[in-house]
């Protein structure tokens, strides 16, 4: 598409009550911007919400799925063009009649293979043409190393070259502390060495939850996230959920963002998962705190990742999908332009895996009339 022709698509919209536009004529992210198609993206113009979901589980805890097909078609009518296709590593068991781990207190959810095996089985038969995806090992028992090395050798065997991201993987999360979860050993973070060796070579990011506290201890889990990115510097790692959680909703925004500005000082090859949410809900949607955040956010630019966290169980519809999907993009309406491209846009994410993408500029201005070689009636 030429430039005049995009120029002329944001012209329309810019005068759309005088073209009587509808909504649903509005331009929608493609592919071919984010491969030097288009001049520049209009954020008055188009969605605020992510192209690319880093953070999206197409596997649930228990029961069935929404089929594979489906949810690649909902993320294309949503305008999602990137996503990370992330099963559930800790499952509840086959014979249970749970679907989610927080109505079955005291049944164990455990580590195992079956998620990984089933997405990338899904992904080999239907290839979508029109979503760039991400396959994602998910299994992976952190308190127990040797297993990791053994599950990533048999992926490789069954699906060489396939997966490209490991997580979302489990150091301390206390929602599964009733369903026999606990905090891996921190003498234990030491024996990661062979498969964190593995992701380092093949360049390949582990996206950890560990949860930094909760409401009566701000810090409490610090420990834990600072032990693998001072063993690990020279791993890609994507801390996630901005290291809140359902235990963790009040906040003391200033120190919580000073705890985080030292650990992306410290350690530059961090990355912040914004998933999920809670994180809107509870923390950014307060006035007082969410400029902080955005303070944050706009500080470091080049640090931060898009993401649902959206869990794919059967029943679930389009509209759950894309509510999920503008919640956690509401913040990106108040980011700075770099930032936005960063995140909304998947610069931040396409650089982190090296994959041959860019997002589109930011249009510092919006073309008049006149430019575009139309004339107002």
């Amino acid at each position: 598409m030429t430039l005049t022709s995009w120029r002329i698509i944001l012209v329309v919209l810019a005068v759309g009550s005088h073209f009587a536009v509808q909504a649903s004529d509005a331009p929608r992210p493609t592919l071919e911007m984010f491969q030097g198609g288009a001049p520049c993206y209009d954020r008055e113009a188009m969605p605020s919400t992510a192209v690319v979901d880093t953070h999206l589980h197409f596997r649930p805890f228990g029961g069935p799925a929404v089929p594979f097909r489906e949810m690649v078609a909902h993320l294309e009518r949503a305008g999602v063009l990137f996503a990370n296709v992330y099963g559930i590593g800790q499952a509840l068991p086959v014979h249970s009649d749970c679907t989610y781990y927080l109505d079955c207190p005291g049944t164990p959810v455990l580590p195992t293979l079956k998620n990984d095996f089933v997405n990338a089985a899904n992904f080999l038969a239907l290839r979508p043409k029109n979503v760039v995806l991400t396959l994602s090992m998910t299994f992976a028992d952190l308190a127990n190393p040797q297993s990791v090395v053994e599950g990533m050798e048999l992926l490789d065997r069954e699906f060489p070259g396939i997966f490209r991201w490991m997580g979302e993987v489990n150091l301390v999360k206390q929602a599964l502390f009733n369903n026999g979860h606990a905090p891996v050993p921190l003498a234990t973070i030491a024996n990661w060495r062979p498969f964190m060796t593995r992701l380092r070579e093949r360049g390949i990011p582990i996206a950890i939850h560990s949860d930094l506290g909760h409401n009566a201890n701000l810090t409490e889990f610090l420990p834990w996230i600072s032990e693998v990115l001072h063993r690990y510097p020279d791993n890609k790692i994507v801390w996630m959920h901005l290291g809140l959680s359902r235990e963790l909703v009040v906040v003391d925004a200033p120190r919580h963002i000073a705890e985080v500005t030292a650990l992306l000082d410290r350690h530059p090859n961090l990355m912040i998962d914004l998933s999920w949410r809670v994180i809107e809900d509870e923390v950014l949607s307060h006035r007082d705190k969410r400029p902080l955040y955005v303070d944050l956010i706009d500080a470091h630019p080049t640090r931060f990742l898009p993401g649902t966290d959206f869990v794919a169980s059967g029943g679930k519809t389009f509209e759950d999908y894309r509510d999920e999907l503008e919640i956690t993009g509401r913040i990106h309406k108040q980011l700075s332009d770099e930032a936005f491209r960063g995140i909304a846009l998947g610069e931040n994410y396409f650089r982190l895996l090296q994959l041959d993408y860019s997002a589109p500029p930011i249009c510092a201005d919006k073309p008049s009339l006149q430019s575009a070689g139309m004339a107002p009636g």
